[in-house]
């Protein structure tokens, strides 16, 4: 098998965050369920930005925040995400090529607009999200480069593509091209609404296609219809060859056939705003896998990244990751 040029070819909902300060109160009136993610439609993200507070615009999206992390750590990584050529597509396309990720999925000419989520952000740094999918409703198997796809190490996918059924075509064909070529495929769970909404056929992805998986604790806890994190954790061992779970202020448990391996939680100065936290996890555990890290140094490179992100407003790296591994893990 040949060396590949890619460490992880990510694929995702190509979004731009427009996060904004909230208190309870807000989220109440506009029957927001904190912490969870809903899909709205185009007047409900016109009349809700309307109504939120002053707002910073930052370019988003799971696997794309994942992308750029691995990219600001120094890995080598594709990305591919639907975008329309209107403003907030370029300002999309550039920021992540910008970043040094591969990035060369057509964007729509005409159609729905760039996806954009709007981020309410408590007194307590959770994070609330409501998502026009926009453009990203586009996506297709068309949008899938077998040739990408085949020079990646590992395909990693976010959940929230599940919503749409072009897009799990396209998931398909991508981790069809993986296996093809000897690689690997991840999925991140990516919210526990998520999760309710398709459990079955997550639970059959673990089965059939997945190699890596990304939850945190609610999430896998819902996957498989649990109260406890020791009983999921007992679950996932028997369903996939690695899992990666995260636990917030707790730290990350990493889960394989024969190993249970906890690393406490990297602490950052300030907890400012949690979005993209799991994201950033997930961009340190792959760029240390495919490096050939130790499980206990993925996860600590997870962690750490995670603790950059919500030390800040906003889902992408503030500083060099790689700097920043160099001065906390050598």
């Amino acid at each position: 098998m040949t060396t590949p040029r890619f460490a992880v070819a990510a694929i995702g909902n190509a979004i731009v965050d427009i996060l904004a300060h909230a208190d309870d109160t807000f989220l109440t009136a506009h029957g927001m369920a904190k912490g969870g993610m809903a899909l709205i439609d185009e007047a409900t993200a016109d009349s809700l930005y309307e109504a939120m507070g002053p707002a910073i615009e930052a370019s988003g999206g799971s696997a794309a925040n994942t992308a750029a992390g691995i990219a600001s750590l120094g890995g080598a990584v594709a990305y591919v995400g639907k975008v329309n050529g209107d403003l907030l597509g370029r300002v999309f396309t550039h920021d992540i090529r910008a970043i040094g990720v591969h990035f060369d999925t057509p964007a729509l000419a005409d159609g729905p607009a760039t996806a954009r989520c709007m981020v309410l952000i408590t007194p307590d740094a959770e994070r609330t999200m409501n998502t026009y999918l926009g453009a990203c409703t586009r996506m297709t198997p068309e949008d899938i480069d077998d040739t990408v796809i085949a020079d990646a190490a590992v395909t990693y996918v976010e959940g929230y593509l599940w919503d749409q059924p072009d897009a799990k075509a396209a998931i398909l064909k991508a981790a069809k091209a993986a296996r093809a070529a000897g690689r690997k495929v991840a999925l991140s769970l990516s919210d526990a609404f998520c999760v309710d909404r398709h459990r079955t056929e997550f639970l059959e992805l673990l089965s059939t296609t997945v190699d890596i998986l990304f939850a945190n604790e609610q999430e896998i806890c819902h996957l498989y219809g649990v109260a406890s994190f020791d009983e999921a954790v007992e679950k996932v061992r028997g369903q996939v060859g690695l899992a990666a779970l995260t636990r917030g202020a707790a730290g990350s448990v990493v889960v394989t056939a024969d190993q249970t391996v906890e690393v406490v939680a990297h602490v950052p100065d300030a907890v400012v705003d949690t979005t993209g936290a799991g994201d950033l996890y997930a961009a340190g555990f792959l760029y240390g896998l495919t490096t050939g890290r130790s499980l206990t140094d993925c996860a600590r490179l997870g962690g750490l990244c995670a603790a950059e992100c919500i030390s800040h407003v906003g889902p992408r790296p503030q500083v060099s990751l790689a700097d920043l591994v160099k001065r906390h893990l050598g």
